[in-house]
């Protein structure tokens, strides 16, 4: 091609550029500002710029593999985008909404710095596979990241039921004192509970880690490609087996929302209870100052600010998940301009699940228990009800109805005259049932009552201690 061609192809190409942005010979005019405002995605998804330059490098490393594009080329490509990736961490990049989103603002750059070779770097795939490709790679790695933080607070939890495995507490049931139970016992409900999430997250991680990139549009390509290459460059367990599945796919998305709405919930419900166990009324723990407010206008308040954010952030995750679910709601294959709204709710999401679960991980090792209330507060509410109930079916074998019915009436007694159930006098409690003996008041002690449930998973504290030590090799936390 002469000098005088090639200034005219250059010319033509900025014309077309200028009168239809990306889209070239089809469109002899741009769009509205409108429809550039409605379908920019810039402002959001240049959170994927790592993962669009990883794979671009995997799609042209693959594509001079296959003899599709020279050596040369690929050398210019990996050198553009590597100098790309500096400038977008350094604040360099300009991100351009006319360019629409992420992937054509890198490659239209990658154009400015190399030319010629960046033309051909789109040779063999889509935006669509393009897209679904990053956004893959973008939640796998969120789902590492909080699987850390995760474990992070399983850890915390862990630190605080190991330093009160003997702690008494009341247990409750609809917030009414139960059974006495230890603050340790307590506490590893919730690593339990983290530990699903966990696992639910590995499950999901499991299922996305299938190769988009190469499906193409949606029917795969007629370029001799090796997907099997760029899926292993990628940490991809193996390609998607269906092309027009690997676009229209956005279940790793709705894994991640699902999972993330029920950690929510999670880490909600123990906000609540350390909303609790921090008021006046309960005084059961108390928060450092890093994680509580005081008031403007009354000096003496400690608001527990962080768990209340907290116990409010499924509002966010849940919408995120139910947003989705409305997007792709009868959303016919492959794909729809309708799927770009599925980045916006999943990055809110991943923020707010991240710092909650931060945030719970600070509180919990921060926070200061309070044996001596939590030890009063098992003066109220007859917890050993049960265990005197208990007593009457195992020692002196009464059908466990008439047990209840016979331990309420001590109940009732001991409500009568104000006093814990060890100190109602044998001699009233023969007057209900004359076969019990001195033995019931060592087993009306909440210290005995919480002993005696040595069950695999009960309250004693050798049993907890036990269930910790477990734990933490279940779960990994050194």
């Amino acid at each position: 091609m002469t000098k005088k061609q090639k200034s005219l192809t250059a010319v033509t190409a900025q014309n077309h550029a200028t009168k239809s942005s990306i889209w070239g010979g089809r469109f002899s005019s741009g769009p509205s500002q409108l429809m550039q405002d409605i379908n920019a995605s810039i402002g959001y998804d240049q959170r994927l710029y790592q993962q669009d330059i990883a794979g671009s490098q995997a799609h042209a490393a693959m594509l001079a593999h296959c003899g599709i594009i020279s050596a040369q080329d690929l050398k210019a490509i990996n050198q553009g985008l590597e100098q790309i990736g500096a400038e977008i961490r350094a604040g360099a990049f300009t991100f351009s909404p006319e360019l629409e989103d992420i992937h054509m603002n890198i490659e239209t750059r990658l154009a400015e710095i190399v030319g010629e070779p960046a033309r051909r770097l789109h040779t063999a795939r889509s935006r669509n596979d393009q897209v679904a490709t990053d956004f893959k790679m973008w939640v796998r790695m969120l789902l590492e990241t909080l699987d850390a933080a995760l474990a992070n607070l399983q850890a915390a939890l862990l630190a605080q039921a190991e330093a009160h495995a003997e702690t008494l507490m009341p247990g409750y049931t609809h917030l009414q004192t139960a059974q006495p139970v230890t603050f340790g016992f307590h506490l590893m409900a919730y690593v339990e509970m983290i530990g699903r999430d966990r696992s639910r997250f590995a499950d999901a991680h499991r299922r996305l880690n299938e190769s988009p990139l190469g499906a193409a549009a949606l029917a795969g390509t007629s370029f001799p490609i090796d997907r099997h290459m760029t899926a292993e460059m990628l940490g991809f367990d193996r390609p998607a087996a269906n092309a027009m599945d690997a676009v229209s796919d956005r279940d790793f998305a709705l894994d991640f929302l699902a999972s993330g709405a029920i950690c929510s919930v999670h880490l909600s419900r123990l906000a609540e209870e350390i909303v609790i166990w921090s008021s006046d009324r309960f005084g059961f723990v108390k928060l450092s100052d890093a994680y509580t407010t005081g008031s403007s206008i009354m000096p003496q308040k400690r608001n527990p600010d962080a768990a209340e954010l907290i116990r409010a952030k499924p509002g966010r995750i849940i919408g995120a998940l139910n947003g989705l679910l409305i997007v792709l709601k009868g959303l016919p294959l492959a794909y729809g301009k309708d799927m770009q709204e599925d980045k916006e709710g999943v990055f809110d999401a991943a923020d707010a699940l991240g710092i909650a679960i931060a945030a719970m991980a600070g509180m919990v090792s921060d926070m200061q228990p309070n044996p001596n209330a939590m030890r009063q507060a098992l003066t109220n509410g007859f917890p050993t009800a049960t265990d005197l109930a208990d007593y009457l079916v195992r020692e002196l074998g009464i059908p466990f109805r008439e047990a209840h019915h016979i331990s309420g009436s001590i109940v009732a007694l001991a409500a009568q005259r104000g006093v814990d159930l060890d100190a109602v006098p044998l001699a009233d409690m023969q007057a209900i049932e004359p076969l019990i003996t001195a033995e019931v008041i060592g087993i009306l002690k909440v210290e005995n009552a919480v002993a005696a449930r040595r069950s695999f998973g009960g309250t004693a504290p050798a049993e907890v201690s036990a269930r910790i030590a477990d734990a933490k090799k279940r779960f990994h936390i050194g």
